[in-house]
């Protein structure tokens, strides 16, 4: 699969090694770079990547206003925040902005390599440390979770673990993406959580499928309201 990429950072060393690492993987190209959040509006709206990789605190607009705009604007972009803030709180704000992961600078190369090339498959990625801080935040059932899951909700959330999509989650269950969307948004609800990230960070804290995938990290669409059917 070939992925085109724009990248925006405020250093320039670090968008040059950026672009280094993501132009020695097979398929990956960089069409487009910017110091400050506007340019990366402009480059973003310029090029209409599959993927964004974007600083979280860029000049003029931050990462997560970039996101949330160019999102809104190109639904199918993906957006991987490359940070070197490790707070679960930008995290969640990063995710409900729309952002598809969220890793930090210390990252190897071939780590950020594989983030790029699975948010651009439409799974979800965090970085391991962030993911047991998430879960740390549901280490105990919310109000809303003594709701229990129905039987079709806990399959739902057990494909959603493993990563799949919503396509792929009505395939194996024989159900329309449509349906998925709205179990998804019943387990949110009765898990007191707001997107997939959320959901597997608290399948995590909670082991409610061990071995099933959830101790890996965050995975699956990383929209908020789900992907696209």
């Amino acid at each position: 699969m070939s992925v085109r990429v724009v990248i925006a950072d405020d250093h320039a060393v670090v968008r040059e090694g950026t672009r280094q690492i993501l132009e020695r993987q097979p398929g990956v190209e960089v069409v487009g770079e910017a110091a400050d959040g506007p340019g990366a509006l402009a480059a973003i709206r310029g090029a209409r990547p599959d993927v964004a990789v974007l600083d979280l605190r860029l000049p003029g607009r931050s990462g997560i206003d970039v996101t949330r705009e160019a999102t809104a604007e190109q639904p199918s972009l993906r957006v991987l925040i490359l940070s070197a803030y490790d707070d679960e709180d930008y995290v969640i704000a990063a995710v409900q902005a729309g952002a598809s992961g969220y890793v930090l600078k210390t990252v190897t190369e071939d780590e950020l390599a594989s983030a790029v090339g699975r948010v651009a498959r439409g799974e979800a990625v965090v970085a391991p440390t962030l993911v047991h801080k998430l879960a740390e935040r549901w280490s105990r059932p919310p109000a809303a979770a003594r709701d229990p899951l129905t039987e079709r909700e806990s399959q739902v959330l057990a494909l959603v673990v493993q990563g799949l999509r919503n396509r792929e989650i009505g395939e194996e269950l024989g159900l329309s993406p449509r349906t998925v969307e709205v179990h998804l948004k019943n387990v949110y609800g009765k898990l007191g959580v707001r997107s997939r990230t959320q959901a597997v960070a608290y399948a995590s804290a909670q082991r409610l499928f061990a071995g099933a995938g959830a101790a890996a990290g965050a995975s699956g669409g990383g929209d908020p309201a789900g992907p696209p059917p």
